[in-house]
């Protein structure tokens, strides 16, 4: 499997970009002979050149289930190749966004650039300008599984590899690693937007606070933005956008460290985590401010409504793929 080895290198390399990744978001792909191997449900990108984080998939049943839209298709563990899953681990919740896909590649990223255009309400409108030349559609907010499966089929057409993920992020496809990389940078490339200056925290402060507490400060200088810039805490704090900020962080951010989040964002002074807070909370918490430092006052935003919201927060696949993320 000549191709493997390079995608595992670009998984990792994908997967430790912030900008692109954070914690156990994002996946990849490859198909061969039948069989789609892809990321596991609840592994880092990442750790792609060190653990073994991809699951064996048919590939042709799993199309076959997602024709007849089959209720498998939520989990995909059906369709996992048992004798060559040596880890026994879940195929990505994502799995059948890749299996739609033509391509032998897919790389689905979180891009943080790309999630600050998806979440607008003229969305499509704006990309359509951006993304001239490139073979691509806009996929409207679908909850991941067979909800996102169905709205990708119905606007997948011959000759796609690019997918915008409304509220949710980019997808792109290949016939090798090497195309889908640079596919990836040149769609990145093209929405990359303006972004203002993390405003340092205020440490002193953030310290005397965390007396007593089950708080320390983030030791990420970027995740501070969050509470820093104003403007990115303003708009950020009060809704949710994309599915792993509710899965990981909650609804809204929390602003007072009485509240007993994991994460809690002091106006003006920094971010606090909790000592148990699990890996993904600094990661995720980085990616709101990541986005957030990207959107200006008068951005029409579509923050995802309670229905949504609870479908997330209710879903197997989603309770499974937490419980992976552990303290170390």
């Amino acid at each position: 499997m000549t191709e493997f080895p390079a995608l595992k290198k670009l998984s990792a390399r994908v997967g430790s970009d912030p900008l692109l990744v954070q914690a156990a978001g994002g996946n990849t792909s490859l198909k061969q002979k039948g069989v789609m191997w892809i990321k596991a449900s609840g592994t880092w990108l990442r750790d792609a050149g060190t653990l073994d984080i991809f699951v064996p998939v048919q590939h042709e049943a799993l199309l076959a289930a997602l024709a007849r839209n089959d209720p498998a298709c939520e989990s995909c563990t059906d369709f996992v190749m048992a004798d060559l899953n040596a880890t026994g681990l879940r195929p990505s919740i994502e799995t059948t966004v890749h299996a739609l896909m033509p391509q032998r590649v897919v790389v689905h990223v979180h891009c943080v650039n790309t999630i600050a255009w998806a979440i607008r309400g003229d969305a499509e409108q704006r990309l359509t300008e951006k993304l001239k030349g490139f073979n691509w559609a806009f996929i409207p907010y679908a909850r991941p599984g067979l909800p996102l499966a169905n709205a990708i089929a119905a606007r997948l057409r011959p000759g796609i590899d690019v997918l915008i993920l409304g509220n949710h992020g980019l997808v792109v496809a290949a016939e090798s690693v090497a195309e889908a990389e640079k596919l990836l940078g040149r769609v990145v490339n093209v929405l990359t937007r303006p972004v203002r200056a993390a405003v340092p925290p205020d440490l002193m402060t953030l310290g005397q606070l965390c007396l007593g507490t089950d708080y320390v400060p983030s030791s990420d200088t970027e995740t501070h933005a969050l509470a820093t810039d104003g403007l990115a805490l303003e708009r950020g704090k009060n809704a949710v956008f994309y599915p792993d900020h509710v899965v990981f962080l909650g609804i809204g951010v929390a602003t007072e460290i009485e509240s007993a989040a994991p994460l809690v964002a002091i106006p003006g002074k920094g971010v606090l985590l909790r000592r148990d807070a699990k890996p993904a909370i600094e990661p995720m918490g980085r990616c709101l401010a990541d986005v957030m430092r990207r959107i200006e006052t008068d951005d029409p935003l579509t923050a995802l409504d309670g229905e949504a919201i609870d479908r997330l927060v209710n879903w197997d696949a989603e309770k499974y793929r937490q419980s992976l993320d552990k303290r170390t």
